[in-house]
């Protein structure tokens, strides 16, 4: 055997040993420490009676002495034990008022420390989601009134008699509208995946028509949610005949909030290609959405699959909600896949994986 390996049998003997003897550790241990308190208590009380037998003190002035250091050395214990929870109880009562930046020491190895850390990881929860809260709140408001300020606009400018009532001005208004009508749609599906209320419901589907039904539903749909009509949508699904096993519904999310995304940063009669390729596993699935637009900097890849997140180059550029690209990555995360932007030499390039029927890997 190794000198190394020797080292590392003797770490791990001693390691399950001073495990071992973390009950009787007070310092490791409250009911140790407890236990520790009583057995110093007896000692003193024991020690000055044997004083008392031996001496020509009296009794009673031994007895008044032993419970003097019996309460001096309880009180010490009691004021180390409580001090932590007295500590964790002030924190509690500033988080109740809505502070959560408050935290706790963290300097005993007994079950004390253990609950003052498991408290600060809660309180540093409790703050993250609390200013998620309040970014959510803010964004929402944002994004509610662009489209409700253009919308008053062009109504008041119709009632003031300052334009007319007709097709162009009504489908400004309409595009607006519909502008209002995806965020309300994508707050919800939000809303379902914060509550946890969306079930999966995979199964095992021929690729190519469904792609094609989503992309023939894109193409007429071009026009109504943006102004892009002029990008063409190609598919590519290899072999043709490919089987996949997935819940279509939440899919159709995904595949189509990605073609929207790719259509709005796509140049002027520009391509946007929809890829299939089976995966390693059975029936898995590895679809990819490439676009010919400005692409996404490599600082901002993880950014704009947030909620609201977008990157630097689509900042006030297309009037999307920015909550796409986070209710594609939630419904890939529901079928435990995974989502990302991958590198291409031209435009963006989001690759999507997900993991077809886990059950048969299981048997396997």
């Amino acid at each position: 055997m190794s000198v190394t390996g020797a080292g590392r049998r003797r770490r791990s003997l001693w390691s399950r040993f001073w495990e071992g003897v973390r009950p009787v550790d007070p310092f490791r241990s409250v009911k140790a420490a407890l236990g520790a308190l009583v057995i110093v208590t007896v000692a003193i009380t024991t020690l000055l009676t044997i004083v008392a037998v031996h001496s020509a003190i009296e009794l009673r002035v031994i007895a008044l002495l032993a419970v003097i250091a019996s309460l001096v050395v309880t009180q010490f214990v009691a004021h180390g034990l409580a001090a932590p929870l007295d500590e964790m109880t002030d924190a509690a009562r500033w988080m109740a008022r809505g502070d959560y930046s408050r935290r706790v020491r963290v300097d005993r190895r007994d079950e004390l420390g253990e609950l003052a850390g498991t408290f600060n990881r809660m309180a540093a929860d409790l703050e993250a989601a609390d200013r998620h809260r309040k970014e959510l709140v803010a964004n929402v408001s944002h994004e509610l009134r662009t489209p409700i300020a253009a919308l008053r606009a062009v109504l008041e400018n119709v009632v003031d008699g300052v334009s007319e009532a007709d097709p162009t001005t009504m489908d400004i208004a309409l595009r607006q509208t519909e502008r209002l009508g995806r965020l309300v749609e994508h707050l919800l599906d939000l809303s379902r995946l914060d509550n946890g209320v969306v079930p999966l419901h995979s199964r095992r589907f021929e690729v190519w028509p469904y792609l094609a039904g989503v992309l023939k539903e894109a193409n007429m749909t071009k026009g109504q949610g943006h102004s892009r009509t002029d990008v063409h949508l190609h598919l590519d699904v290899t072999p043709s005949d490919m089987v996949a096993y997935a819940d279509t519904e939440r899919l159709h999310q995904v595949v189509a909030n990605l073609i929207d995304n790719a259509v709005k940063h796509s140049p002027p009669h520009g391509r946007v290609t929809v890829r299939a390729r089976p995966g390693r596993a059975p029936l898995s699935l590895e679809l990819e959405v490439l676009d010919e637009g400005p692409g996404i900097p490599e600082a901002d890849r993880e950014r704009v699959f947030e909620r609201f997140g977008r990157s630097a180059s689509a900042e006030g550029g297309d009037g999307g909600t920015g909550l796409g690209l986070a209710i594609a990555r939630w419904a890939v995360d529901l079928h435990g896949g995974r989502i990302g932007v991958a590198e291409s030499p031209r435009g963006c390039r989001i690759r999507v994986t997900l993991p077809g029927d886990t059950s048969k890997l299981e048997l396997t």
